[in-house]
């Protein structure tokens, strides 16, 4: 995907319920720089909630710039490298930004 808003846009066909089952979390994420924005999942019991904007109390924000998050988006950079980098930036449960993958499927 060429774009942040072409990623969020696929969210819901990538949300894998079955890996959500008994969830209850809100992941902010705050994606910077041009062609960035906001947008928060709510999952609740294996159902998503996608929107653009903020979230008032997320359980995980992840927080990077859009050329970083397109790239491990795509599967070009490694979440976990970023993560060490610093490129890809977690606030709240890592725990549960770490279930992300489970929760949506690459494709």
């Amino acid at each position: 995907m060429n774009t942040v808003n072409e990623i969020f846009d696929a969210m819901p066909a990538s949300f894998r319920p079955e890996a959500a089952a008994g969830l209850e979390v809100v992941y902010q994420f705050d994606i910077t720089g041009e062609g960035g924005g906001q947008w928060y999942a709510a999952i609740k019991d294996g159902t998503l909630a996608l929107q653009a904007g903020r979230h008032s109390s997320p359980s995980a924000t992840i927080t990077a710039r859009a050329e970083d998050y397109l790239a491990v988006a795509n599967g070009q950079a490694n979440e976990m490298m970023a993560f060490a980098t610093g490129k890809l930036r977690v606030k709240g449960s890592i725990v549960l930004a770490m279930k992300l993958n489970k929760i949506f499927r690459r494709k």
